[in-house]
């Protein structure tokens, strides 16, 4: 037993002698591999790429009303929303780009109707600018309810659906912010009404005695609602600021249309853009308003349609 137990002792020495044979080895392997990756000037991701804190304008506003940035429960909601936007780098790249396309449209609208012109950011956030439809059957780039869009005048069925309408859309937007501004005299309480519905505001307004978007105690989604619109009307405007490099080329471009007038129905689409050389898919995409394959128009009712110029596509 004696012998056998100083064989044990033996071979734990030679193990823990090996062990830190090995280590040392191993560490100067790494130092060496260290070395010539700096000898070939190649440097490490971390290097390259620096996560940093935002840099909150002094002087952010929404439509020209400004944020208690004084008051540290605000700011830090402004940081959260900085932050969140400006490191979801794929996302605001993409916003950017369909900015470029979709805010020429949206802009002269806003601005007839007196409209601040900060609200175009309001439809990024409320869509990404695009056709989506939410959970609540809100839908378009402007988020509109089918009650909404047909109290404010929208043709709303199964066959065509105006709130999938840029131009017309962003008019019933305008309308709406129009009549609760008269209401609250606040841009921020405007955009707040439009996310949660003026009846939600008023009642939160009534009940916490406060007349300021700012000192009102909100639900998650609201609450956030203007922060990120000025996150985004940040970023969007300032891209090289938030280190993001986009040139012009890089930009979605709206393609150049002309305009149809319809005043009949018809019985099916697909044949119809073949006399514009185009096809299905190009009319509606161009046209998404429109939601089934043929047009009812039983009572006549003039409809504009817009048609790529000849020879954009080449289609079969």
């Amino acid at each position: 037993m004696k012998i056998i137990k100083n064989v044990l002792m033996l071979l734990g020495v030679v193990f823990v002698i090996s062990t830190l044979i090995f280590a040392v080895q191993d560490e100067s392997k790494m130092e060496t591999s260290k070395k010539s990756i700096e000898d070939e000037g190649v440097t490490s991701v971390s290097s390259q790429y620096r996560i940093k804190t935002i840099e909150i304008p002094e002087d952010l506003n929404f439509a020209g009303e400004s944020v208690p940035q004084e008051d540290p429960e605000i700011l830090e909601r402004v940081d959260r929303e900085f932050l969140v936007n400006t490191y979801w780098q794929s996302n605001a790249l993409l916003l950017m780009k369909r900015a470029n396309k979709y805010f020429p449209v949206i802009e002269p609208i806003l601005a007839k109707n007196g409209i601040p012109d900060d609200f175009k950011y309001l439809a990024v956030a409320e869509s990404a600018l695009t056709n989506v439809v939410s959970h609540a059957g809100a839908t378009g780039f402007w988020q509109i309810m089918k009650g909404t869009g047909k109290e404010y005048g929208l043709e709303i069925n199964t066959n065509v659906d105006e709130r999938y309408h840029l131009e017309k859309s962003t008019q019933v937007a305008c309308d709406y912010l129009n009549r609760w501004y008269k209401k609250y005299g606040s841009w921020t309480l405007t955009a707040a009404a439009y996310n949660a519905g003026p009846g939600a505001i008023n009642k939160y307004l009534g009940k916490q005695k406060v007349d300021s978007y700012y000192d009102l105690l909100l639900g998650q989604e609201t609450g956030r609602y203007v922060f990120r619109i000025m996150a985004i009307k940040e970023i969007l405007s300032n891209p090289d600021k938030y280190g993001f490099d986009i040139n012009k080329e890089d930009m979605y471009s709206a393609i150049p249309t002309f305009r149809v007038e319809l005043q009949e129905p018809v019985t099916n689409f697909a044949n119809f853009a073949t006399k514009y050389e185009i096809n299905y898919k190009i009319l509606k995409r161009h046209n998404p308003w429109l939601r089934e394959a043929h047009l009812n128009n039983a009572s006549r009712k003039k409809y504009v349609l817009e048609i790529p110029n000849k020879g954009y596509y080449k289609t079969k």
